[in-house]
């Protein structure tokens, strides 16, 4: 397995699992990300998994350098997986409520949250209606379910942005 950092340039060419979702903002927070990188290892995923953090794990200084990375990322991931573990102030996930509608159409997303997660309700709802699919509430069975979807998707060979006008709406009722 390749842990690919967003102080790294983006690796391409193998079946790839982005961890989405809320970053710690400060060193005090111990980031999920650790726990779930060492998951998918021991649970033999053998792809790259995208780390939108420094590979020091400390918080980000270059924005404009960060956000490039998660789109260039994001847009090469076969599978999206959003862990959602929002708390206030600590983790608010504000970017994360923005990504996730952004790629949501993409048929590449997976979602869960801890059943104690603030906040939840409209990312619950929209990927309910949009996917069919509930929210995972354990981090393990998202991250097991992550590595299935994405030996069966392989290597994303399509790694583009969605233009707007082919962007999915919900569909008329």
């Amino acid at each position: 397995m390749l842990i690919n950092y967003s102080d790294q340039e983006v690796i391409k060419g193998k079946e790839s699992i982005f961890l989405a979702g809320p970053t710690p903002r400060d060193n005090i927070i111990k980031s999920w990300r650790k726990e779930a990188c060492d998951f998918l290892e021991k649970n033999g995923f053998n792809g790259i998994v995208y780390v939108p953090e420094y590979s020091t794990w400390r918080p980000l200084e270059n924005y404009l350098a960060q956000v490039e990375w998660e789109r260039e990322a994001l847009s090469n991931a076969s599978v999206i997986a959003f862990w959602v573990p929002r708390e206030l102030p600590n983790m608010p996930g504000f970017t994360t409520n923005v990504e996730f509608g952004y790629w949501i159409h993409t048929g590449k997303i997976i979602y869960g949250r801890p059943e104690d997660s603030i906040k939840k309700g409209y990312l619950d709802w929209l990927y309910e209606k949009d996917t069919g699919n509930k929210p995972i509430n354990n981090i393990e069975e998202l991250l097991l379910a992550s590595i299935k979807m994405a030996k069966e998707k392989g290597i994303n060979e399509d790694n583009k942005v969605i233009p707007i006008q082919e962007r999915k709406i919900m569909d008329k009722e």
